[in-house]
Parts: C-alpha cells; structure tokens; sequence
C-alpha cells in the first residue's frame, strides 16, 4: 500500500513514512493509494473478534510494511481491559467499545457506542494509544527521536499527552486556546509534570493553535532539524485507527450480512467522521453519515447548501461543546480529494481559495450533485439543544450523555430512517463537562475512580501569543537545536 498527497507533489509512501509526520511536504493530506475492499464473506467472519484482533484485521490492510506478527502485538498491547477500563461490571472490565441500545424511535433503534473508555476518557484514546505504541514501535527501529507539535480544542491534547508520556525518544508541545476548555479538559493537560510534555497555552481560538501547527510543518528545514510529527488528525495513522471502531458498532448492531447502520458524529474538524466515510469506501454497508455540528456550523452549511465558507477566529464561538469549536476542519480535505475523483490539482486550486478567498462552493455543480451519494446528511445543535437533549435522555433512559454525544443524540433524530438501526459516536464522558451537565440535570456527574480533584492539582504551562515565529523559538528552546 502506497500514500498519495492530496495536492499530487510529493512522491508516493510507504505507511511507515508518513507515520512520524503529517502534512505532505506540499502542504496536502496522505491517502492511501486505494481503498482496499472488505467483502461481505470476510466482514461476516469478524463477527466475535476481540476489538484488538479487528483492529489487526484492518490496519494490516494499511500498514502493509509492517510485519503481521509485529502489527498484531501492537494492536494487542494497545487494546486491553487495563488501558480502557472506565467501564466496568462489579470488578470485570466489559467490553472496550460496550453498545448501549436506547431505544426505538422513529421506527427504528437508537444506540450509543462507547468510546470513551480509555484513560482521558474521551474518543481520542481509541486511536491515540496505538499512535504511542506505533511511535514507539518505530523509534525503537531506528535509534531517532521526535517532536511531536499537536493543537487541540480540548481532548486531542490530553489524550496524545497520556499516550506519549514517558515514553522514550518522545517530546510532546501541546497547543490549545487559553481559557477556552472546560476545567476537567484543562486539569487533564496542565496537571501533567512528566518532563517530555509542554503545554502551550496559545491567546487565540483552535482554529490559530491548528494554523500554527501546519505553519510549522510547512517549513520544512524547521520540521527536518527538529525532527516534528505530529497527533492530530491530519495524521493518516489517528484516522485509520478510528476507521475501527466503525465496523466494530456494525459488527455489534447487525445480525447477518448486508444489513445497513447509520452513524451520527459530532463533528468539528472533520477526522471522525472521514475515517467513517473511510469504511463505507472499504465496503461497509452504511446507509447515512450524520455530520452533527454545534454553534460552528462550517461542516453543516457545506452538506446543506454545498457552500465551504471558513470562519475567522472572531468569528469563531466559544460553546458548551468545546472541543466542536472549530471553523476550518483540516481533514475534510481528504473527502474533497475523493469527491473530485482524486483530482490533485483540481483540490490544490480549492483549498488556495479557501487561504486566499475564505473558503468555495459546488453549489449546482456536478461534485455537489455528487455528495449525497457519499451518505453524508447533516445538522446543528444549539446550546438549549444539548440542554434538552441530555434531560431528555436521563429521564427517558437514565443515562448522562456529555454536551457533543448530546450534539450527536440531537442531529440523529433527525435523521432515523425507519429499520435501519442509528449509532450515535459517544465523544466522552459527561465527567469532563460537569458545569454544563450540573446546568442542565442539577447535578455533578460521577467520576471515574482517580479523578475526583484533578482540578486541584498544580499545573504546569506557558501562555504564548497565537506566533508561529514565537512557538518556534520556544520548540528549538526546549530541544537544544
């Protein structure tokens, strides 16, 4: 398996090539080559795998130069009981991502996948342990070391930094808006005083964080010296890594072969629901893709109206769904790269007007005549949405959903399709946004056991102006090059 630039300059490359870095040396996002094909036969004989062997069924698809043997201990040291553990029956784990059916409505059943069972609790670690173990695979090869830069809205971070932490040959420089994530989010980050991890708090919104990082990476003599990955999705390993769990929900939803699932997914930068559109290019029988967004509504304007206008960061709102707050969502790239037959120049051209012009249209053209056939439907969610919604679920099924699971709950209902079972993408859990569940039930969330206080703890960061320049001077700072 071979990975191609979105924007068609860099040559081919192997997995391993592009697992330790991010954007292509032209500025485009990797892909693979082609999208290998699950057929039904094989799909039914995954039925009861454990999640650690699905995931090795996949991503040796992908990871093609990686050793069988090699893959498979990875995706079994990673995908344990003992890592993802927050959910538990008396003393036993349950499963690593449980399916937890609502109910019927709408003519058809509603469930949530659980994903937030990790050690951040939050979606993030699915994907996110593997990317530790993969890295550490890797440098561990080759004697080498990395800078990993990452930007996060809130739970990218705290999950990278708990994957990365303590592991050898391994740097972490984190960048997040200042005083824009909920205080669990912020604890979680800052309370960490492991030497390899550096919190950067930038004075900006996600969208200036995310900016600096492709900046960076851009600058490709910087990005060589000081030997710079990165975490976040623009990283095709986080990607594939979540394309997992979408066949793990229908494995879990279905009975036999054929039988077709819909998905709903908060959404704000377009990774978790591409790796979805993923699966459904390998064969995955869904039927819908819901793109649930909150107040930031880039992602919901495109599907509706077929117009991608990106939102400068005074434009950009600070809601009760921190880690959604974002206005220009880097991997939808690699869906217009498969909407326009994986035209590179034709992507290149699009993604200059959106640096130069804000953003562009396939209004009444035939690409945006095209995008329904992907699956994609979409919605908004407000923040008396995500009130309603999570007092709706407690009362109707006793169960506390955080405020994006309650972005996704609400945007799905408005899409049931009568016999075709919707799985809600469970974010994280309510824990980490107690204020906003506190407002809407009266109440304060339980915790997993160990976090009880984590606000309380001293925490270690810098506040930095929203600077590549500036973020530079601190890296080379901090790695004596």
């Amino acid at each position: 398996m071979k990975y191609l630039s979105t924007r068609g300059h860099a040559a081919p490359q192997t997995f391993s090539d592009i697992l330790l870095g991010g954007l292509a040396p032209d500025g485009g996002l990797y892909l693979p080559d082609h999208y290998p094909r699950v057929s039904s036969e094989e799909l039914e004989s995954w039925r009861g795998l454990a999640y650690a062997d699905l995931a090795y069924e996949i991503l040796r698809k992908f990871a093609t130069d990686i050793p069988d043997a090699d893959l498979r201990a990875l995706t079994r040291k990673t995908y344990t009981p003992e890592v993802y553990c927050n959910v538990r029956d008396g003393d036993n784990a349950v499963d690593i991502t449980p399916l937890r059916r609502l109910g019927e409505e709408g003519g058809t059943t509603v469930s949530l996948l659980g994903l937030s069972n990790g050690p951040t609790l939050a979606f993030k670690d699915m994907a996110m342990q593997l990317l530790g173990n993969l890295f550490e695979y890797t440098l561990l090869k080759t004697g080498d070391e990395l800078n990993i830069l990452g930007a996060t809205s809130g739970d990218t971070g705290s999950a990278a930094e708990y994957a990365m932490r303590g592991k050898r040959g391994i740097r972490v420089f984190m960048l997040s808006p200042h005083k824009k994530m909920s205080a669990f989010q912020t604890a979680q980050m800052f309370s960490l005083q492991d030497p390899n991890i550096f919190n950067i708090a930038v004075e900006g919104v996600f969208d200036d964080c995310q900016d600096i990082v492709k900046a960076v990476s851009n600058d490709l003599e910087f990005k060589a010296r000081q030997k710079i990955g990165t975490v976040n999705s623009i990283n095709w390993a986080r990607v594939v890594a979540q394309v997992v769990y979408y066949f793990k929900g229908w494995l879990l939803a279905t009975t036999g072969p054929g039988q077709k699932v819909s998905f709903s997914v908060p959404s704000g930068n377009f990774g978790n629901v591409c790796a979805g559109h993923i699966a459904r290019m390998m064969g995955l029988p869904i039927d819908k893709l819901v793109v649930a967004t909150n107040e930031n509504d880039v992602l919901d304007e495109f599907f509706r109206t077929g117009n991608y206008r990106v939102r400068k960061s005074a434009e950009t709102l600070h809601t009760s769904s921190p880690s959604m707050d974002i206005s220009k969502a880097s991997n939808f790239e690699r869906f217009v790269f498969d909407l326009f037959d994986r035209n590179p120049e034709r992507v290149a051209g699009l993604f200059r007007d959106v640096e130069e012009k804000g953003g562009f249209s396939v209004a009444d053209t035939a690409a945006g005549a095209r995008v329904a056939s992907f699956g994609f439907v979409s919605g908004r969610s407000s923040h008396q949405d995500r009130l309603a919604t999570i007092r709706d679920l407690a009362a109707r099924y006793d169960i506390v959903i955080d405020t994006h699971t309650a972005d996704g709950v609400k945007v799905a209902r408005e899409h049931l399709t009568p016999g075709v079972p919707m799985i809600v993408l469970e974010t994280a859990l309510p824990a980490k946004f107690s204020e906003t569940i506190v407002e809407a039930l009266g109440k304060v969330p339980p915790r997993p056991a160990g976090f009880d206080g984590i606000e309380d703890l001293p925490q270690r960061f810098d506040v930095m102006p929203a600077d590549a320049a500036a973020i530079k001077q601190f890296l080379a700072a901090r790695t004596g090059r």
